[in-house]
């Protein structure tokens, strides 16, 4: 009736628990992403306990499970492959996240510094640079796809293009992105500390503001914020129309947020009933895509490592943007706000901030670098929506 025995003879699965322990001691005691981690290390363990039945089983030509119904992949393989096949295969929860992100992000800081925002932009380089150098490796443009969208630092933009691209890729590619997201405040300081010099960290927006004043002045804030995304919305959709999925859901649940009190309710169950449990469901879910059989291998190591460099390169790639933008701008922009055009929201902001600080203590720059923060989300989700175009 134990599992010892099947235990013993598989020191795969004992290294997959292993492996499970280690990323719950990063979320529970390290306080890495908790709310992402935990549930994914959780689902891992799940998966990886002998006996237990709470594995994802990948669909193929021998089970065929995609063509059956919900009821006979609950009776055939259980629990787990209900919910991955119901909420994950089906592409549901993603855009449901970033519903919930939508509708904690403020676009305030964004729209009052527009230029910043393109720095969001430059940071998406990571994603194309690790997709040339997958396909050089031996991944098929689909999978190289699916690798390359971790340098976008989103775990749900991830996750959705993975399930459209290279759903055989899904378990490490999410462990990857969820793991690099975790890891944000060690990456960051390292990076920033072999490409930046000492002058540059010290560069005070505030009196860079003040010194070179901004010539446009929003007189009614509270509209543009409400108008701003629906117009983003419909531009996005004529552009890139793959990507509405999630960035239509996230410009829909910060519409909600900003119109107020009439649509408090819906904000309220987008932001926390619904997040929530989007995100105990889909954390749950694909750590239980990761067995011994699907994640010990090269492929996977491959990921994992592919996905730190577009990770790094697209922090690099948003400071290398800004200290160009500064050779020829007479108002500076401090390049640590380079760094946070990831879509790793808010955390890569406080990470900037928290450094800047270190090196002048009057030096706040954290709305300043949530305008490039908040554009890596849009920007990662429209790279996922060209990819998804291209290579789909």
């Amino acid at each position: 009736m134990t599992a010892f025995g099947e235990l013993a003879s598989s020191p795969g699965t004992i290294l997959m628990l292993a492996i499970s322990f280690f990323l719950l001691y990063l979320g529970i005691h390290k306080r890495y992403e908790p709310l992402l981690l935990v549930p994914i290390a959780f689902g891992l363990l799940l998966a990886n306990l002998p006996g237990g039945n709470m594995s994802v089983t990948q669909d193929n030509v021998a089970n065929g499970i995609a063509h059956m119904t919900l009821l006979e992949i609950a009776k055939d393989h259980g629990i787990m492959n209900l919910l991955y096949y119901a909420l994950i295969k089906t592409g549901l929860l993603p855009p449901l996240i970033f519903m919930g992100v939508g509708a904690m992000t403020d676009f305030g800081p964004m729209l009052r510094n527009l230029k910043l925002a393109f720095f969001g932009a430059a940071a998406q380089i990571g994603i194309f640079t690790i997709l040339i150098s997958a396909v050089a490796f031996g991944f098929s443009l689909k999978q190289a796809g699916a690798l390359g969208i971790i340098g976008g630092a989103d775990g749900p933009t991830a996750i959705y293009t993975a399930i459209i691209l290279a759903p055989e890729l899904l378990g490490p590619i999410a462990i990857a992105a969820y793991s690099y997201m975790a890891l944000v405040p060690v990456i960051i300081p390292f990076l920033v500390k072999l490409t930046m010099s000492s002058k540059e960290l010290k560069i005070n927006m505030k009196q860079q503001d003040k010194l070179y004043p901004n010539k446009t002045v929003i007189k009614n804030l509270k509209m543009v914020k409400i108008i701003f995304p629906i117009v983003l919305l419909t531009l996005v959709a004529l552009l890139v129309p793959s990507s509405v999925p999630l960035v239509g859901m996230l410009l829909f649940g910060n519409l909600i947020k900003e119109i107020g009190t009439d649509t408090n309710r819906l904000f309220v169950a987008a932001s926390e009933t619904i997040m929530n449990t989007a995100t105990i469901f889909l954390g749950l879910t694909v750590g239980a895509t990761m067995t011994a059989s699907t994640f010990l291998n090269s492929e996977t190591l491959f990921i994992v490592v592919g996905g730190f460099f577009a990770f790094a390169i697209s922090i690099v790639g948003g400071i290398m943007a800004a200290k160009v933008y500064n050779l020829f701008a007479t108002k500076k922009i401090n390049p640590l706000i380079g760094a946070t055009g990831l879509s790793a929201v808010p955390m890569a902001s406080r990470v900037a901030n928290e450094i800047a600080l270190k090196y002048d203590s009057r030096n706040h720059i954290l709305q300043y670098a949530m305008s490039s923060n908040i554009s890596g989300v849009i920007g990662s989700a429209v790279a996922a929506g060209v990819l998804i175009s291209f290579l789909s």
